[in-house]
Parts: structure tokens; C-alpha cells; sequence
């Protein structure tokens, strides 16, 4: 199933259930002072859930562009080390607002999966909340009771405030949640090893793929919790991670999310990229393979990131924009030989790939490609400069080592 089609068919789902379906609002957010970018689907319905608000309809369902690599979510630095953490995402979401709660929201989410998607009910591994006494929350049995008459006991998985008690930021919305994990090791890995044992253990193919979240309470700015107005339903499903389970991958990059920008980079270094299936590659091979991961998911970040309207600057959000370029630059510079800007070559891959669904990446294209060219040209220079300035120094340093003022001069 291409990705194109699972996107679809997740919101045509949600919209034959009554949800109205929405634009992803912008990864950049410039009017909440707790987040400096979009970490999840539901920031953009933050004051609807504290009762500030009220939503064009109580039942909602989008794809949202997230970012984390800032604050209290920040994958940045598993990014192209692992197969499975991205910078930019997208999270497939559908929201309550004081409408339906768990037993519809769980309900749901096991029939689009189990029947729609048809991924096998003994791939699945489900988590509920088992209690803090700390922030005098109960364990979640509703949610247990609800699961236990889909699923079979065995499969499901008492989870800790870490792992099921979601929370946005330090203040804000935050309530209980369920998890659902898929299992997509092969036959013979699943008889030797228990997927349950592999939940939550940052194994590459038995990954969280759901998050129900149940909004109950408000954190508040001194840590303790009031509860909301009113209970609310917000989920949270990887798009890249569906994607790898439903077209029988083991990595997210071997998907066509990510396929037609890897062939791209391919195209321009002379370098090919192994797949994630391929095993004992030489570590010449494996340097290749994270920095065009790096590349391929960085792209997308910043891409996005300046198509919202945030430039690459020297401060707040626009320097996390450029340190992630930088990030990608670097990385190409080193293991991909690339002397040249060619990072702003994929803007055109990924216009005509996600255009349809972010209008804004088609439209701001020639921005965001020049932009992207301007950024790199500039940092190549300096990379260039500095590397020179270094050989020099060493060549000028009779010792073994370079003094800590020579480094720094």
C-alpha cells in the first residue's frame, strides 16, 4: 500500500465516524510561549482542552507536521543512528473534545488497524496506565477492561508515567494513555524472544505506532494537576512508522516515504544506500547509510520548518533550523564527499511528493530551495576555511599535540 493511500484512508476512516477533517497547522508555532515548534498533533488544540476555546466541530482528525529537537521531546541525536526517529514526523491524530472518550477512541483505533489496515491482531501488543501515587492518578482499569475484551490479557502491558502518562510540555494538558506497539520481527525472532519483553525497550521493530492519550488534567506551572473542564480524546499515530509495518518493512526509510529521496541523494553523490535488510555491511558502508539518513530526514525538517515561514537564523527557533541543516551539511560533507550545496536539489522530491497533502512545501518551493542553496553555500565555505586553518596548525606544530589557544585562535 503506498504511503499516499494509507494517509487517505486513515482520515476517510475518521470522517466516516463523524470527524471533520482539518489542515495541519504550521510546525513553527509564534503565539505559545511553552513550545518553540509543533512536538505533537495536539498543540494546535491546546486552548480547546483547557476550555478556552471551542472547536469548529467536538470530533477532529488531521495529519500534523510535528518537529522534535527541542524541550522535552528531542530526537535529534538518534536521527540516522537508528531506523525509526525522525526530526520532522507526521502524526495522524483523531480528537474528542468533551464528545466521545476511551471506549470509542480504543475501539477505533483496533478496528482501523485489525480490519481496514489488516495488520494481524498477534502483531500487536497494547499498554495501559498502571497509576502514580506521586501525582495520585489510579491505574487505569477502564482502559484495561476495554482492551481486555479485544485483546488477549497476555498482550497487554502495565505502563509507567514515562511511557503512559502523556504530557505535552511542563505545563499543559496531559492525561493517561494506551499505546499500541506492533511486532514486525520475523516468525523464528518472535518464538525465541517474547515481543512482549521488547515493548518500550528501543527494539527497531517492535515500535509504538498508536498513542490514545485521555486529556484529563491541566498541568500546572508549581507540577501539580487540576482537572480539565472536561475529558477529551487526542491521538497520536507515526505515519512513517504505519507505513513500515504496512508495506513489510523493517526500517522507515526503506518505505516510499523515504525512498524517492534517498534515490535522489543516490543520483547526486554516486553513493547507494543499503537497505535495512541487507545484513554484515562493512562499516565504510553503514557511515554511508546514517549520513544519508541524516540527509533525507533533515530535509524535511527544514524544508517544512522555512515553508511555515522560519528562516535559518542565530536565534531561537531560526538557530535550531540551521543546526539541523548544518547537522545534515556536515554529515554529507564528511561521508558523502560532497564539496558542493546539494541538500537544496531534494526540495523538488519532496514538493512533488507531499504537495497534494502540504500545499505550502509546492507553493513556497523556489523560497525554500534557494534558501536551502544560500545556507549551504555559506556553511561549506566556513567548513572549507576551517579545515585549512587546521592543516596549517598542524603542519606548524612540531608536537603531537595543538595547543588549546591555537584551536580557539
Amino acid at each position: 500500500m503506498k504511503s499516499q493511500d494509507i494517509r487517505k484512508q486513515f482520515l476517510q476512516f475518521f470522517e466516516s465516524k463523524g470527524h471533520t477533517i482539518v489542515p495541519s497547522a504550521p510546525i513553527v508555532l509564534k503565539d505559545d510561549p511553552t513550545l518553540m515548534f509543533n512536538n505533537s498533533g495536539m498543540a494546535q488544540f491546546k486552548e480547546f482542552f483547557l476550555g478556552n476555546g471551542t472547536p469548529k466541530s467536538p470530533r477532529i482528525a488531521d495529519t500534523q507536521k510535528c518537529l522534535r529537537v527541542s524541550g522535552k521531546h528531542n530526537d535529534l541525536e538518534d536521527v540516522g543512528f537508528d531506523t525509526y526517529h525522525h526530526t520532522m514526523f507526521e502524526m495522524l491524530g483523531n480528537w474528542s473534545f468533551g464528545d466521545y472518550f476511551k471506549k470509542e477512541a480504543i475501539n477505533w483505533a483496533w478496528e482501523l488497524l485489525t480490519e481496514v489496515y489488516k495488520i494481524p491482531k498477534e502483531n500487536l501488543y497494547v499498554s495501559v496506565f498502571e497509576g502514580s501515587k506521586e501525582d495520585n492518578v489510579p491505574f487505569d482499569q477502564e482502559a484495561w477492561d476495554i482492551w481486555k475484551g479485544l485483546i488477549d490479557e497476555d498482550r497487554i502491558i502495565l505502563g509507567n508515567k514515562k511511557d503512559n502518562f502523556w504530557e505535552m510540555g511542563d505545563q499543559g494538558p496531559c492525561g493517561p494513555c494506551s499505546e499500541i506497539h506492533v511486532d514486525l520481527r520475523t516468525e523464528a525472532e518472535k518464538a525465541s524472544v517474547s515481543g512482549k519483553s521488547l515493548v518500550n525497550n528501543d527494539h527497531p521493530q517492535v515500535v509504538e505506532i498508536w498513542n490514545n492519550v485521555f486529556m484529563e488534567f491541566n498541568r500546572k506551572a508549581d507540577g501539580s494537576l487540576e482537572k480539565l473542564p472536561a475529558q477529551h480524546v487526542d491521538t497520536g499515530m507515526g505515519f512513517e512508522r504505519l507505513c513500515m509495518a504496512l508495506q513489510g518493512k523493517t526500517s522507515n526509510y526503506d518505505t516510499d516515504v523515504f525512498t524517492p529521496l534517498i534515490e535522489k541523494v543516490e543520483q547526486i553523490t554516486g553513493l547507494k544506500y543499503t537497505s535495512d535488510e541487507v545484513k554484515n555491511i562493512s562499516e565504510e558502508q553503514n557511515k554511508t547509510n546514517i549520513a544519508i539518513r541524516v540527509v533525507v530526514d533533515h530535509v524535511r525538517a527544514v524544508a517544512f520548518a522555512i515553508a511555515d515561514g522560519q528562516l535559518p537564523s542565530n536565534t531561537g527557533a531560526g538557530y535550531v533550523i540551521r543546526r539541523i541543516l548544518r547537522r545534515a551539511i556536515r554529515y554529507g560533507f564528511t561521508f558523502l564527499n560532497t564539496k558542493e550545496p546539494f541538500i537544496n536539489k531534494l526540495v523538488e522530491v519532496l514538493a512533488n511528493q507531499m504537495g497534494e497533502f502540504f500545499p505550502e512545501i509546492k507553493s513556497q518551493q523556489q523560497l525554500v530551495t534557494n534558501v536551502i542553496r544560500e545556507e549551504e553555500a555559506s556553511f561549506l565555505r566556513t567548513l572549507d576555511q576551517g579545515l585549512q586553518l587546521l592543516d596549517n596548525v598542524i603542519a606548524q606544530t612540531s608536537g603531537s599535540e595543538v595547543s588549546g589557544a591555537k584551536v580557539f585562535e
